[in-house]
Order: C-alpha cells, then sequence, then structure tokens
C-alpha cells in the first residue's frame, strides 16, 4: 500500500467509522408509514418504527379435495416457510455467508462497516460489503414491494442515501421483530437464483425438496448463491465456481461454530448433485394441460370480482402477490372421466371441438372443463384454418371454447333448447300429456327460414324421420325430438315465454342477430329449435335447474378464498335463486327421463327415444336432451342426474358450417360418462315424481288450428297440398299412427346410446 493511500484508508476509516458510531447512538423516533414514501434524502426523515409492505406470494389454485394443485399465480415463485420448518443447518449457513455477527449487532454492523470499508479501500475497489442480514432483508422488502418504477430505483440507487435509509430502517426492523423473525422473513424473501424467492422455492428448484428436507451441502449451495444467484449457480453456471464458494460458506461455518472442521472436511469432498425442477407457469398454466381451460375460466372469473380491486388489472395484481389458497370446484375424478372419454372419442388434430362442461345443481358448482384441445399459446403446430388463411384453432388454442368471452359466442345448440319451451308451457299451466298432431312438415305462424324449412315467407319446420308422424305428447315429443310438436307448442305459449324462460336460466344473447331476435322475441319462431349461440357452460347451468328443483345457481369455479394465514377471504359468492316452481321442475325433467331411456314417472314415452342408452351408461337416474342443428353442423347432449348436470358439444369452432356428419352422437358419449363418474362417487338420490301438471296420462288432443300446412289427410304426415295460400284444410279427428318405426342408430353401433335426433 502506497503511503498515499495509507492516509487516506485511516482517514476515511476515521469519518465512516463516527458516521457508523453515530447513526448506532441515535435515539429511534417512532413514525409510522412506509419508508419507500419518504424518500431517501435524509437519515433522520426516514422513520425507524417501519411497516414494510409484505414480499410478493404466489396464490394457489386447488382442486375441490384442497390439495391437488391446478396451477400457481405469481410475479415472484415462492414458498413462505414458518421459522420451525427452516432446518437449523441452513439458517447456520446462511448466518455464516453473509452476517456472522447477526446475533451480535442491532441491524448495523459497524465493526463490518469498517472491516469493508478498510479491505475495499485496500484493494483499489468494492470486494467486501457491509450490508447486514437485516439490511438486506429492508432492501429486498422494498424492492419487491415497489408497485411503481420510482419505488424500484429508489430501492436499489448506489447512493449514500440510500445507504443511510437502510441502516436506518434496519435500526426499526430490529426493534419490532426479534432476530428469528428477521432470520426467518430473510430467507422467505431472498432471491436464490432460476426464479426462485425465498428458501422454499430454492429448495424445489434446485434439489426437487422441500425446505426441511435439504442437508448440509444442499444448504451451503443455497446460502453461496446470494452473493451472486448468476456466478454461483450450480445448474446452469461454472460448476467449479459454484462449488468453491459452497465450500467456503463450509469452512465459515466452522468459524461461527455451526460444525466441526471434520464435518466439513467430509461434506466438501462431494460434488453438489442438483435434481432442477421447472417453476410453475406464472401466468396460470395449469399442471395438467387437460386443466388448462379450467384455469382460464378460473382467471377470468376472478378480474370481474370486485372484492379484489378496482379493475381487471388490479385484480390480476393481486391474484399474483397476495399468497391466497383458492380452493376450486374442479372435480379431479369427473374431469378425468370427461377427458378419457373426449380422448376416446376424438384426438386433438381434429378441428372439431369436442368439449363438456358439468354443473352442481343449486350451488353452481362447475365441476368439470374438458375439451380436446390443449390450453396454449404455442400454435406453430396448429394445423389449417377450416373456415378460411392462415392456422386453425387445433390443437392448440386459448379460446374460451366451453365457457365463451371474447370472440366466443358458442354454438347453435339445436333441440336442446326445446326445454325451455317446454318449461313455458308448464310453467303456463299446461300439461304433460298436452297432446298435439305433429306431421311431418309444419307450416308455422311464424315469418322466416330458409330452403327446406321455408314454405313461402313462412317457417315451415320437418320432423328427422315420418316416423314420428303423429299424436304427440310432452313426454313423447321431447324423448323424440319431434319439431313439429314443439314449434306448435311454442305457437300456443308463445315465442317470447320461451325466450324469457331460457333468459330466466342464464342463457344470454351474445351475437347481434341474436339480440336483434331476442329483441322481437313473439316472432322468433325458430327458437325452440336452438339456432341460437350458447356456450356449455350456460347450458349445463340452465339444466342444473331442473335438478335444483327450479333453483338456479350463477356457475363458480370457486369453493373457497384464504389468505397465507388461513383466514376467509370474503368474496361474491354464487346467486342461487327460485326462477321456476318446482312442480314445474319436476314435471319437465319427467319428459327429460324419456330421452336418455330411464323412463317417465308419470306417462308414456312412446316406444323410443334420441338417446336411450344413457342410463345404462349412467347407472343411475337420468335426465337429458339431445341436440342437432340444421344440416348437422353442432352436436350436442345435455342432461342430469340428481347430483349434476353436464353440456357437451361437437363443432368447428373455426368453421361453424362445416358439418359434423357421424360426430354427432360423441358428446351423448362423451356427457354420460362424465355423468357415470359423478354417479359412481355418491350413488344416492332420485328424482321427485311429479304430481301436478300431469294431466290425465292418456293424453290430451289440442282441438285449435294445428296450423295451415298439415291440411287435407291428417294421417299422411304431408304439409298439405303445398299451396300456403289455400289455408287449411279441416284436421278432423287424428288417426292413431300406430308404433313408429325405428329410425336406426346412425352412430355406427354406440351400444344404442344415441338415436337420430
Amino acid at each position: 500500500m502506497t503511503r498515499g493511500r495509507a492516509v487516506l484508508t485511516l482517514l476515511m476509516t476515521g469519518v465512516i467509522g463516527g458516521l457508523v458510531m453515530a447513526l448506532a447512538m441515535l435515539p429511534l423516533v417512532g413514525g409510522t408509514g412506509l419508508a419507500t414514501k419518504a424518500g431517501a434524502d435524509s437519515f433522520t426523515t426516514t422513520p425507524a418504527d417501519l411497516r414494510l409492505p409484505p414480499p410478493p406470494k404466489a396464490s394457489t389454485l386447488y382442486a375441490s379435495d384442497g390439495t391437488t394443485v391446478i396451477t400457481t399465480f405469481y410475479d415472484q415463485y415462492r414458498v413462505d416457510i414458518a421459522s420451525e420448518d427452516i432446518p437449523q443447518v441452513m439458517k447456520d449457513a446462511i448466518i455464516a455467508a453473509e452476517d456472522q455477527r447477526f446475533y451480535e449487532h442491532q441491524g448495523v454492523d459497524p465493526k463490518g462497516v469498517l472491516r469493508s470499508l478498510v479491505a475495499n479501500l485496500a484493494e483499489g475497489g468494492v470486494t467486501q460489503g457491509a450490508s447486514t442480514l437485516t439490511m438486506q432483508y429492508v432492501r429486498n422488502a422494498l424492492l419487491y414491494g415497489a408497485t411503481t418504477p420510482e419505488e424500484a430505483r429508489e430501492a436499489t440507487d448506489q447512493t449514500p442515501a440510500r445507504k443511510l435509509r437502510e441502516a436506518r430502517l434496519a435500526l426499526g426492523v430490529e426493534k419490532q421483530l426479534d432476530k428469528q423473525q428477521i432470520l426467518t422473513n430473510y430467507l422467505n424473501i431472498t432471491y436464490f437464483g432460476h426464479g426462485a424467492y425465498g428458501i422454499g422455492a430454492a429448495a424445489w428448484v434446485y434439489f426437487g425438496k422441500t425446505a426441511q428436507e435439504i442437508n448440509l451441502a444442499e444448504a451451503a449451495t443455497l446460502a453461496a448463491l446470494v452473493q451472486s444467484p448468476t456466478a454461483y449457480d450450480p445448474i446452469a453456471g461454472d460448476s467449479a465456481a459454484a462449488k468453491t464458494r459452497r465450500d467456503y460458506v463450509i469452512d465459515q461455518m466452522v468459524v461461527t461454530g455451526a460444525i466441526d472442521q471434520a464435518t466439513a472436511d467430509k461434506t466438501k469432498t462431494k460434488k453438489i448433485k442438483t435434481d432442477p425442477r421447472a417453476i410453475p407457469n406464472s401466468s396460470g398454466g395449469a399442471t395438467d394441460p387437460d386443466w388448462g381451460f379450467f384455469a382460464d375460466y378460473f382467471t377470468q372469473w376472478w378480474q370481474q370480482q370486485s372484492a379484489f380491486g378496482g379493475t381487471p388489472d388490479e385484480r390480476l395484481n393481486l391474484l399474483r402477490r397476495g399468497g391466497y389458497k383458492i380452493v376450486s370446484t374442479l372435480d379431479v375424478g369427473v374431469q378425468n372421466a370427461a377427458d378419457e372419454a373426449t380422448a376416446a372419442q376424438l384426438g386433438k388434430d381434429s378441428p372439431y371441438a369436442l368439449g363438456s362442461v358439468t354443473v352442481e345443481p343449486g350451488t353452481g358448482y362447475v365441476r368439470n372443463m374438458s375439451v380436446n384441445r390443449e390450453y396454449s399459446t404455442d400454435l406453430s403446430d396448429n394445423g389449417p384454418n377450416t373456415g378460411g388463411p392462415g392456422k386453425g384453432t387445433y390443437p392448440a388454442t386459448t379460446n374460451p371454447l366451453l365457457s365463451g368471452g371474447g370472440s366466443v359466442s358458442g354454438y347453435q345448440a339445436g333441440s336442446t333448447f326445446k326445454m325451455f319451451t317446454m318449461l313455458a308451457a308448464l310453467d303456463a299451466g299446461m300439461t304433460l300429456d298436452t297432446t298435439i298432431y305433429s306431421p311431418n312438415k309444419y307450416k308455422s305462424k311464424y315469418y322466416g327460414g330458409a330452403g327446406s324449412s321455408a314454405c313461402g315467407e313462412m317457417y315451415c319446420p320437418s320432423n328427422d324421420s315420418p316416423s314420428m308422424t303423429g299424436n304427440q305428447t310432452m313426454w313423447s315429443g321431447f324423448g323424440k325430438s319431434v319439431n313439429t310438436y314443439f314449434i306448435q307448442l311454442e305457437e300456443r305459449v308463445g315465442a317470447d315465454k320461451a325466450v324469457a324462460m331460457a333468459e330466466r336460466l342464464g342463457i344470454t344473447w351474445k351475437t347481434t342477430v341474436d339480440q336483434t331476435q331476442a329483441a322481437s322475441a313473439a316472432d322468433w319462431g325458430s327458437f325452440t329449435l336452438g339456432v341460437a349461440d350458447v356456450t356449455p357452460l350456460e347450458m349445463a347451468a340452465a339444466y342444473a335447474t331442473l335438478a335444483a328443483d327450479g333453483i338456479y345457481a350463477t356457475p363458480t369455479p370457486v369453493v373457497s378464498i384464504s389468505d397465507g394465514g388461513g383466514t376467509d377471504v370474503g368474496f361474491e359468492r354464487p346467486q342461487a335463486k327460485r326462477v321456476i316452481s318446482a312442480d314445474v321442475a319436476r314435471a319437465a325433467t319427467d319428459a327429460a327421463r324419456c330421452t336418455t331411456g330411464y323412463g317417465s314417472a308419470a306417462g308414456y314415452c312412446g316406444g323410443w327415444s334420441t338417446a336411450p342408452g344413457v342410463s345404462g351408461t349412467v347407472g343411475g337416474p337420468v335426465a337429458g336432451k339431445t341436440g342437432t342443428t340444421e344440416n348437422n353442423q353442432a352436436g350436442w347432449f345435455v342432461g342430469f342426474t340428481p347430483h349434476l348436470a353436464v353440456a357437451s358439444f361437437i363443432s368447428d369452432p373455426d368453421n361453424p358450417n362445416n358439418a359434423v356428419d357421424y360426430r354427432s352422437h360423441m358428446p351423448t358419449d362423451v356427457g354420460a360418462r362424465a355423468l357415470a363418474a359423478s354417479w359412481q362417487q355418491n350413488p344416492t338420490g332420485s328424482f321427485t315424481a311429479p304430481t301436478k301438471l300431469v294431466g290425465d296420462k292418456t293424453g290430451t288432443p289440442w282441438t285449435g288450428n294445428p296450423g295451415t300446412g298439415n291440411g287435407g289427410d291428417p294421417g299422411n304426415g304431408d304439409p298439405g297440398n303445398g299451396d300456403p295460400s289455400s289455408g287449411p284444410g279441416d284436421p278432423g279427428e287424428p288417426t292413431d299412427p300406430g308404433e313408429p318405426t325405428d329410425p336406426g342408430d346412425p352412430s355406427g353401433g354406440l351400444d344404442g346410446l344415441l338415436r337420430r335426433d
């Protein structure tokens, strides 16, 4: 050392030493508020009664069992560990590496400051730091708690003012917290590299262990990282440097008396053995790729909850930093069953989306969301768009195919909408045995229609098979899905009443076309045949209303939310309200039993139905409705047991006009197997048989005008004489059409699960 440098060292030692001693002797002035708001311009204006912002903590979304992790949301991947769960060897290692006088100073170590100053001046640069663990904790807390760039800059500025403020705050922390609290907080907030904040995350990322499981060599390796996570990275960095630094920490543990020399020597002979683990997806990507759409649905739900902030962005920020434990509604058993049934029917490389959603009656709990897609932003391997240029949405997409939102309005649901017409009729006092002669084709009083569904200017729907021609009741008309029965029932009750019923059960209109039609609902004749776009989530919740005896519950993905301390957090619970009477719900359920082969409790289903095998698959009480749209562009099954409702569908999201053809049976299989999985978990309960709105069970023919399209011989099923201007013929007394012929099974041998709808 030159004479000049020696003099300078002596001078600076005196100056800094005096400053530090004065700092340590200053009285601690009480105050409140965050130090980050006070600025770094003076030592004396920084409050010692420090209230540090809590560090960001990851929030975890669990399945309904409360233990299966669906996904994690975070800005910083952190797993907080209680003091008693941090091994003593880890505490000893970090003290040996970073602050050997930790238990002796009061937040600022004057001896350490002087020692580092002399060493740094002697070397002509910064080779030793003087920050205590308490000062490092303060710095990290201010940095990680910063909400603006200015606050982050204040926490990290390399200025004397920042150092003085940091020292002052450290004195305040030591006044508020004991040494074990400070050490625990430090180990839970410090960055260890590879995205791991805190010892809990670091133990997992580097060694695939919990913090409680790490040994001496691993503890020393982690403690070595704090000085420079990059330089001493044992996974992707210089392994020799990492071992040198680890061995240094082990030697320092001998100095502090934490271990003896023999233990140190033995440990240093070992190589660093890591077991690297990836941190969870910070954006909420699910741990199981099949759960991604549910995780996305939850995220969208969270962003709509005013309890978590004033804007969607504020709410999402709180989710990523708040450390919440969220128990979701997802039932792993039902989800897995639906996933397996979906995969057995259709692969992810198909342009057709085959998906299902289940909702618990009375609670609105969403129990599964399954679809043959990967929830991913990586579209590099996607197939061609079937509806235009570019890539399609298969096999990967982030579009909310099941819950809707953004550009996804849902899919036409076909004959599943007949439920709303039947409910409206029952609500108006009509009975299940209301009998209407139903020809093969019927000219309605509603304007509209195109192609085969038009008779001049009038809407003129047809049945799927001429075998449906004849007298039908709500039981047989629903079970067989007789279009011309339901268009006449809609005429009788009013299309506006059917539309209003759908709205009561949670259906919304998302497209301009549907909104326009709903605004003139009395003229929406095609409504009963399901021409509106709707999401599977909405349909499952709507049909769940019947299983709940007329109580509609808003769908929700959440059972409970608690903070890091285990305290329940309030949020807006799903609304559950009566929208139809129990009598109406029970009567509609009785008719819907006809579809599935379970059979009516109060009437005659008519000998056959569109999905007779569902009952056998489920193994318990089940009701529902199949649906196909015009030109077979989408297929549906919406059904329910006493415990669960399901809506499953198939369609091409990229090209809704693309016919699903033989695939239309697939939703029935998927839906039935999802209901079966739930029923097997809890094979109890039954449907309550209706005692009202049944009628005399023999059928009451409608003697009013059956419309202008079935004049002439009422038994031939033809739409009259083809001249809409000629007026109706005399319908006469409807003749018994006899037992309809079996229209066959178009599903290609699905064990009788489905007939043509």
